[in-house]
Order: C-alpha cells, then sequence, then structure tokens
C-alpha cells in the first residue's frame, strides 16, 4: 500500500548500540511515524538506511493492515444443560460452605 507523502513523517538518526565506529558515525536508524493513526515505527537492524527504510515500511503496513481488520462478531449462543448444571452445583456448594461459617443459632 503506497503511502501519501502528507501521511508520513521520516527521520534518520544515530543508531545505538553494538556495532563499532560505522554505526556510531553514521545516520542509518529510520524512525517513520504514521501522521494520521499515531503510529511509530523504528528500524535499525541493518547499517544500510534504505533496507532500515524498507523494513520499517513493511512494519508500518503490517500495523496498519492489523489495526484495519475487523473482528468477527460474537454469535450468541445458549449455554447447555450440562453446562447450566454445572453452575448450579458449583453455587450449591459455595451456599453449603457458606453456611458452615456462620455461628451456630443459640436456642431459646
Amino acid at each position: 500500500m503506497p503511502f501519501r507523502d502528507d501521511e508520513l513523517e521520516i527521520s534518520f538518526y544515530k543508531s545505538r548500540g553494538p556495532g563499532g565506529q560505522k554505526k556510531n558515525v553514521t545516520e542509518s536508524a529510520v524512525r517513520v511515524r504514521h501522521i494520521p493513526t499515531g503510529i511509530v515505527v523504528t528500524a535499525t537492524e541493518s547499517r544500510s538506511q534504505h533496507r532500515n527504510k524498507a523494513a520499517a515500511l513493511e512494519e508500518l503496513e503490517r500495523r496498519l493492515a492489523v489495526r484495519r481488520r475487523r473482528r468477527k462478531p460474537r454469535v450468541v449462543t445458549k449455554p447447555s444443560a450440562a453446562a447450566r448444571r454445572r453452575r448450579v452445583d458449583t453455587k450449591r456448594k459455595l451456599a453449603e460452605k457458606k453456611e458452615l461459617r456462620r455461628a451456630p443459632e443459640k436456642d431459646a
């Protein structure tokens, strides 16, 4: 998906971490910001600015595709008779346990 120029803000900077002098003096790291959504993607894997830019744009496309994907609506189903029975049994056991916590009644 090609991006319009007014949708992206691309900046280059010196990446950090191991890699020696070559990495310390070249501005090969790329930061791409998609202005409409505010998504920011960085790429610092390669020493090549062009490869990092391509990788950042690919990742941005992937993130936008995930964001655009529609979730299927949940199909409402009724609980089965066995599930209802299990739920009632669990409630009954809990009620019995709580009943045992009560102080015994005093005989008048």
